[in-house]
């Protein structure tokens, strides 16, 4: 199965200019557009050097603190594992500051 397209000749869709997709036509003397030089340069700021120093000290770092979790794990198993609510609360209103500020 075939569809025409009316209206457009062929010469009008001879292929894509050099940006944005425009159509040429045939016999247009357009020239491809060249990039100009490489100047680029990049600066960043104390926050985004921060976090990059921060990133690379966790990547060194373990997921995981296998002694803190092992001392959970026997705390636990032996009973004496204790939850503070005034600790958990209070270590969640410092985070919301942190955060907030």
């Amino acid at each position: 199965m075939t569809q025409k397209i009316e209206g457009l000749s062929t010469a009008a869709v001879r292929g894509t200019g050099p940006a944005l997709g425009q159509v040429s036509r045939a016999g247009d003397a357009r020239k491809a557009v060249e990039a100009p030089a490489a100047a680029d340069s990049l600066r960043l700021t104390g926050e985004a050097t921060g976090l990059q120093a921060l990133q690379r000290d966790l990547a060194t770092r373990p997921a995981l603190d296998e002694s803190r979790v092992q001392a959970v794990r026997e705390a636990l198993a032996s009973g004496s594992y204790r939850i503070d609510p005034e600790a958990i609360a209070s270590r969640m209103l410092e985070l919301d500051a942190q955060l907030a500020g």
